[in-house]
């Protein structure tokens, strides 16, 4: 797989809501197999940025492709399977605290519609072997520390196989070990089973690990856009201004 096949282009996108105007022509992409982390301020655009690549949003105007398709006009059964080509990871883990850790992970392929048994455990048992949790597939959430929590919802977003994890602010509420453990599972998916990752993150030290390359969101608009090491050479007074409010942030905390 080539790193510079495009599975998402994003042309010209714009998004408003009312009279605030969130998306301010954002054109960009994603290629197969890379792993790119999204960087900027609360208010940047960011989080909205990453809901039009699974359709949870359509735009304004501009337009939305995946691997080459349009799916700015998609009806929700079209969206299906776009979908599926998308898993997510949401920041507090959004799991079902009434289901079991293995009737979480499955849930995306009952919601398919996939009724064989054997085929669902087989798989909720594979997942559960690569963000290394074997055997807790019985257990409750609750019963869960939040890191755990963390693993078992990236095992729920990879169950159906997807092309693209998205992922929204995986580090939240970690300590930087629990974080690191994090980044590792992020890079084995990439290396090892050739996913393509986008990432919302304000964790600069995961941001010099993982990424292959980062974009910077300043009012709906890409300010800045590079790989790593481009960044830590950057003079940019904007961009520079924003990682050491970050890790002031950091040392705070």
């Amino acid at each position: 797989m080539s790193k510079n096949t495009p599975l998402i282009e994003v042309r010209d996108l714009h998004q408003r809501f009312g009279d605030q105007h969130v998306l301010r022509g954002v054109t960009t992409h994603v290629n197969k197999g890379e792993t790119l982390v999204l960087l900027g301020g609360s208010g940047g655009g960011k989080s909205v940025l990453i809901k039009h690549f699974i359709g949870l949003l359509s735009p304004y105007s501009g337009q939305v492709m995946i691997n080459g398709e349009d799916i700015s006009n998609m009806n929700e059964r079209q969206l299906g399977k776009v979908r599926r080509a998308m898993g997510m990871m949401f920041q507090n883990g959004a799991l079902f605290d009434f289901m079991t850790v293995g009737q979480n992970i499955a849930f995306p392929l009952r919601e398919r519609g996939i009724t064989d048994e054997s085929e669902i455990e087989k798989r909720v048992i594979e997942c559960l072997d690569i963000v290394k949790l074997p055997g807790q597939e019985n257990k409750m959430p609750a019963e869960l520390s939040g890191g755990m929590r963390k693993r078992v919802a990236l095992a729920r977003a990879i169950v159906d196989k997807p092309e693209c994890v998205l992922y929204d602010e995986p580090h939240a509420g970690l300590d930087p070990i629990t974080g690191d453990s994090i980044d590792h599972l992020i890079k084995d998916l990439q290396n090892d089973h050739g996913m393509t990752n986008v990432i919302i993150t304000h964790e600069m030290r995961s941001v010099f690990r993982i990424a292959d390359r980062v974009i910077f969101l300043k009012l709906g608009e890409i300010y800045w856009e590079g790989t790593p090491q481009e960044m830590k050479d950057s003079g940019d007074p904007q961009l520079l201004d924003f990682i050491e409010g970050v890790a002031r942030e950091v040392t705070i905390s």
